[in-house]
């Protein structure tokens, strides 16, 4: 989007790239001024000239989502569609999950350049839990959302140069059974919906007859209907395409066939797939839808695409997450809120919402405290009286051996004053015998005939 200033002090928002917007400008424009005659050539009328030179220096963007189960045919398609090969090796059938691969090329057609991002959903499908295969996807188109919407409230933007993620178109590829749609389609084209421009494709129509092959579009409406699945319709709103858009609207879902090869048919070389009864001629509308997928995706609504994804898709996104924020456009009284009242409102709210859980932390740390507090006390009076238990019962014991060392000191005492009477007993005995001995000396001694007896 640039800004295209004009007369009578106002600003438009004009999609790059787009003459008609530039004309809607200027019907704008005219709506509540006069009109004036000029005098002679000014050169305003060359501002659509203007914006498509600055759109071409520029380049373009677009980004593609491929949804469907491994081996239906999306690269090939990818291929086809572009007229390119582009790099990129097959998926496998034993993911563990469904995860996202992006590859972003540069292409030139004419003096136009293309940035072109193909989003391949790699695994869809294959898990035997397909319960939430579509929540990967969902969460990658919200990224791109998120992404784009924290450049867009940046105080210093680069949107002119910011590389745009956003998905602008999603082709679902359902399998020609030819009976009726899966749950998996049905649920992940709801979740879908309302975050990307849905083009429903039948893959491999080839595999399909005629008959079988319009009864299927005619069920697979009637089931996308039935469900509410909102899918993505070619704009008639615009008289220049709104004939074309109407019939294609009428096709949906276009049923195509992919192939790389180039088959000699008569004297010219055609995109063919080669079959042992015949042909199949892609670019041919009577054999398959290709065309018309191409026509419709590419060269007349590839810019009606990129504006839905902005103003419908990524609008809804911006709204529900700056709601969430908190902002509002307008008050209780419904005057407008300013930016600043809105950063205000919101700070005041959630400063009392930090003062009431400061509060609320600070009554639950006191009611903490308290409750500690009683558990202490609690366990100080058990240590008290587990102490008191203890002393008395190492007074007890105290008193135990204390009464047992008296008793102890008394046998001892009484040890010993039998030990000294026994000493004394004995030194006298000994004293008695020594003196009769020396008696018995005396004797001897006097009566010497007491020695020869």
């Amino acid at each position: 989007m640039y800004p295209v200033p004009v007369a009578g002090s106002c600003e438009f928002l004009v999609t790059s790239g787009s003459t008609m917007a530039a004309v809607e400008v200027a019907r704008q424009m005219s709506e509540g001024a006069r009109n004036l005659s000029l005098s002679g050539h000014v050169g305003f009328d060359s501002m659509p000239d203007q914006l498509v030179n600055k759109s071409v220096c520029q380049g373009f963007c677009f980004n593609i989502l491929c949804v469907g189960e491994t081996g239906l045919g999306k690269s090939t398609l990818m291929d086809t569609l572009f007229n390119t090969r582009f790099e990129g090796d097959p998926a496998a059938h034993n993911q563990p999950g469904v995860h996202i691969k992006s590859n972003n090329y540069e292409l030139q057609e004419s003096n136009v350049r293309l940035k072109l991002s193909i989003v391949n959903s790699v695994g869809f499908g294959d898990q035997i839990n397909k319960e939430e295969s579509y929540k990967s996807i969902v969460e990658f188109i919200d990224a791109q959302f998120e992404a784009y919407l924290q450049e867009e409230l940046k105080i210093k933007r680069t949107l002119h140069s910011y590389h745009d993620s956003r998905i602008h178109a999603c082709l679902y590829f359902i399998a020609p059974t030819g009976h009726s749609l899966k749950s998996l389609d049905l649920v992940t084209m709801k979740k879908l919906d309302s975050k990307v421009n849905i083009i429903p494709i039948i893959a491999k129509a080839d595999s399909i007859s005629k008959n079988e092959l319009q009864k299927f579009k005619i069920k697979i409406m009637s089931e996308l209907v039935s469900n509410g699945v909102q899918i993505y319709q070619f704009p008639t709103d615009d008289e220049t395409v709104a004939e074309i858009n109407g019939t294609m609207n009428a096709h949906l879902p276009f049923a195509v066939v992919g192939s790389t090869e180039e088959i000699k048919i008569g004297n010219k070389m055609m995109k063919a797939r080669q079959y042992p009864w015949g042909t199949v001629q892609v670019e041919n509308e009577n054999h398959c839808d290709f065309v018309k997928l191409r026509e419709m995706l590419i060269r007349v609504n590839m810019e009606d695409l990129r504006e839905q994804t902005h103003a419908r898709h990524y609008e809804l996104y911006r709204r529900c997450k700056l709601e969430e924020m908190g902002f509002k456009d307008t008050d209780p009284d419904n005057k407008p809120f300013s930016l600043q009242e809105t950063y205000e409102a919101k700070r005041n709210e959630f400063l009392g919402e930090l003062q009431k859980k400061e509060e609320e932390m600070r009554q639950m740390f006191v009611m903490r405290v308290k409750e500690k507090e009683s558990e202490l006390k609690e366990a100080e009076k058990e240590l008290h009286d587990k102490f008191d238990r203890l002393k008395k019962l190492h007074q007890d014991e105290k008193k135990k051996l204390e009464d047992k060392k008296k008793s102890l000191d008394d046998e001892i005492n009484a040890f010993k004053q039998r030990k000294t009477a026994a000493e004394l007993l004995q030194s006298q005995a000994q004293q008695s015998g020594s003196q009769q001995t020396l008696k018995r000396e005396k004797e001897r001694k006097n009566n010497p005939w007491l020695c020869t007896e």
